[in-house]
């Protein structure tokens, strides 16, 4: 079971938000939309010192990190001595709200990928990184995994805990995850009127600005700005959404029936 404790938060936070995907289907998106990150390795040249490198990556099956990587490299010389090490992402801030972001860290051993099951992970690589096919064959490159025993979940502000990594092997990415950037920004380009009503509608809210910040098969959070502050706030969908058509569906219902109720 996860674990999570509160952290002090700058603007008024929801008190009743509505139910959202697991911390590990949360990891597991977020890693599926990211495509590098910060690998941390012991350093052989400072001994008790971490080392951080700039990593692409991708996922096999278990969601577990796949790197290609070069012999002569100074991670790859770390890893050779001690194969612990963690691999840090984090989501792009739009809004340049880092701390507001979700960021994961993997924590695992990283080691060569047997030679029985190379094929297949240089498929899932190339497919990710189609750009290493030009050095995916020098002699000096090779595949490795990192065998990640936990995960650390951040998704904003007091939103975090640890996750279990068999909760995160059977997590899949949401539905909505590579549709969700394209929502956020037509909704916040042309339908800012829309999470107004709704906020004000659903959790009682009376804003003066509103801007969509995520969205899932659940619901979608949106940050508010009002006459003494900014909150944010997390509003359901009345059912899981699974397609950006369907999302599409689902607020303009949601929409039609807070303007009833007013």
């Amino acid at each position: 079971m996860s674990s999570s404790r509160e952290h002090a938060y700058t603007t008024e936070r929801d008190k009743n938000p509505a139910v959202e995907p697991s911390h590990a289907e949360q990891a597991r998106t977020l890693l599926h939309l990211c495509r590098q990150g910060m690998l941390s390795t012991h350093s052989v040249k400072r001994p008790g010192f971490p080392f951080g490198s700039l990593m692409p990556f991708a996922l096999d099956a278990k969601g577990c990190p796949l790197f290609l990587i070069s012999r002569l490299a100074m991670h790859t010389q770390n890893l050779a001595a001690d194969p612990r090490a963690s691999l840090f992402t984090a989501q792009d801030p739009g809004d340049g709200d880092s701390l507001g972001a979700s960021r994961v860290t993997l924590v695992g051993t990283a080691r060569p990928v047997p030679e029985e099951v190379l094929t297949g992970i240089r498929d899932i690589y190339l497919n990710r990184h189609q750009n290493a096919r030009y050095w995916v064959d020098f002699k000096d490159f090779d595949f490795y995994e990192l065998d990640v025993v936990d995960i650390y979940f951040v998704g904003g502000f007091g939103v975090m805990g640890w996750v279990d990594v068999p909760d995160f092997t059977k997590a899949v990415p949401d539905p909505l995850a590579d549709a969700a950037a394209g929502i956020i920004r037509h909704m916040n380009a042309d339908h800012t009127d829309a999470l107004l009503i709704l906020a004000r509608a659903i959790k009682g809210i009376q804003a003066e600005e509103a801007d969509m910040t995520a969205v899932d098969r659940l619901g979608f959070h949106v940050r508010l700005k009002t006459l003494k502050r900014i909150r944010n706030v997390r509003i359901g969908f009345p059912e899981e959404v699974r397609s950006a058509g369907a999302c599409r569906t689902a607020l303009i219902a949601m929409v039609e029936q807070a303007k009833k109720s007013n």
